[in-house]
């Protein structure tokens, strides 16, 4: 056995012996006579092992070269563009690749360029060499080699548009449909070079999970143009990491507009009863109260906002604080509510509290009332895919909805014909507290919550009162104050 093949026996990539020893020669020869084949092959052998990577997730901008196998996802237009100081112009097609650990960009450069737009094939299974860099939409290869590898199998899925889950670290040039959950304000930023940035964010939501979409510059706006509830569809979007989670990113080459589908979405909530202090969870069910919003002064000298609501599932209830522009959502006792994202904090007098930031989403679900489809069949009534019915329990005649105050609990039990929503619509119930405000309307704070209450009765700044009455649009609506 020669000292090449010797080498060549512990080398441990995808790579011929013949190419192994030709490559060694050239070495040979490069050096001069300054190293004999056994030296050359080493070297060799540690250049191939460094650029062999295990997946595509390995690659790094910072690598000299890495060498992958990958299959086609998608194709884009070839383009052409001037080089400083020559006359032929360039041109680069860029070509999105992928397997089992993430996908890439590569960009194929003249010669190559012709060659993928007159030979590559979505589906395709490539061996390619090339250098990694930064590029616009994260990690990019510009291509050196390539050639197909028509005995690999590489396991993943080439689609037209993509669901939620679907969705892998460097992805570019997506499409994919959602029911837009929540919408976001439009912040201005400056960038190094002195000009002014835009960015704004949306929620999407299918079938298969939720997805944050970050919207830049001539995108930004659109957060303002488009409303929760709305289908939507992202087009060439780009796939990110931020905090541990992927998100959706569009920048100027892509858009976001609404389509006329049914796009399914069903929250996964962690039951009320089964949180933890640390936890950042989803959860859902009834508004079963609202504070009215208020503002304070931050340290940097800047105004917050907070707006309290208190949210109960068939296991439970939990206050839930609602900051900065999640405090001006348009929710109220009555509402059925998904809250993705929130974080369960220690509350006031050690009961826990779950804390809506801008991170966290808000969702207030549609829910058909009982024989809206017109059927008279008693089964009919019960739609699993309907309001809460997809995540607060079995939907049994056991659910309560409980109101607990300072002068007992009021229970009452729904009956066929309704949903929880329907109960806290129509239930009467009572709210002891602290006057804290005297005016119209009067606002009762019983140490743990506040309630605004709608009377005529004559009371003073903290008079301790009940009052009684429905809760309509946030407000109980008193029939009898003592």
């Amino acid at each position: 056995m020669s000292d090449i093949e010797g080498v060549y026996e512990d080398l441990e990539a995808d790579v011929s012996l013949e190419e192994f020893r030709e490559v060694v020669e050239a070495k040979v020869e490069q050096m001069g006579g300054l190293a004999d084949e056994e030296t050359a092959a080493m070297l060799v052998a540690h250049e191939v092992g460094e650029s062999e990577v295990g997946g595509i997730a390995d690659i790094e901008p910072g690598m000299e070269e890495a060498k992958f196998v990958a299959k086609v996802i998608s194709i884009g237009e070839k383009r052409t563009f001037e080089r400083d100081g020559e006359d032929e112009d360039g041109q680069v097609v860029n070509v999105e690749v992928a397997d089992e650990t993430g996908s890439v960009r590569a960009a194929f450069w003249d010669d190559h360029a012709e060659a993928a737009i007159e030979e590559l094939e979505e589906g395709q299974v490539l061996r390619i060499k090339g250098r990694p860099k930064e590029g616009f939409s994260g990690v990019e290869v510009s291509v050196d080699d390539v050639e197909p590898d028509d005995d690999t199998e590489v396991d993943v899925q080439v689609s037209d548009t993509y669901a939620i889950e679907d969705l892998s670290l460097g992805l570019s040039n997506v499409t994919l449909v959602g029911l837009l959950l929540d919408t976001d304000s439009v912040r201005t930023f400056d960038r190094d070079d002195g000009s002014e940035g835009k960015v704004s964010n949306l929620v999407l939501g299918d079938s298969t999970g939720r997805v944050r979409v970050t919207l830049w510059d001539e995108q930004a706006d659109r957060a303002t143009e488009l409303e929760a509830g709305a289908t939507v569809e992202v087009i060439d979007g780009y796939v990110k990491e931020r905090d541990g989670q992927l998100e959706l990113h569009v920048g100027n080459r892509g858009a976001v507009e609404e389509v006329d589908e049914d796009v399914e979405y069903v929250p996964e909530s962690t039951p009320i009863e089964d949180l933890e202090i640390g936890q950042t969870v989803d959860i859902a069910g009834v508004v079963r109260s609202a504070d009215p919003k208020r503002t304070f002064d931050r340290d940097d000298g800047s105004e917050g906002q907070v707006r309290n609501i208190r949210v109960q599932d068939a296991t439970g209830d939990i206050r839930v604080a609602l900051w900065g522009e999640k405090a001006d959502t348009d929710i109220g006792p009555g509402d059925e509510v998904a809250l993705g994202d929130v974080e369960i904090q220690d509350g006031w007098q050690d009961d826990l509290e779950a804390s809506a930031g801008w991170q966290s989403t808000i969702t207030v679900l549609e829910s058909e009332p009982a024989g809206s489809n017109g059927s008279t069949d008693a089964d009919d009534s019960s739609d699993e895919n309907a309001g809460l019915s997809a995540f607060a329990g079995d939907g049994t005649d056991e659910e309560t909805a409980t109101d607990d105050t300072d002068t007992g609990s009021t229970t009452t039990e729904p009956d066929d014909t309704g949903s929880l929503r329907d109960v806290y619509k129509r239930q009467e119930l009572e709210f002891t507290g602290v006057v804290v405000q005297a005016g119209d309307p009067v606002v009762l704070d019983d140490g743990e919550e506040t309630m605004s209450v709608a009377t005529d009765a004559d009371v003073g700044l903290g008079e301790e009162v009940t009052a009684r009455g429905v809760v309509r649009d946030g407000r109980l609506e008193a029939n009898d104050v003592f």
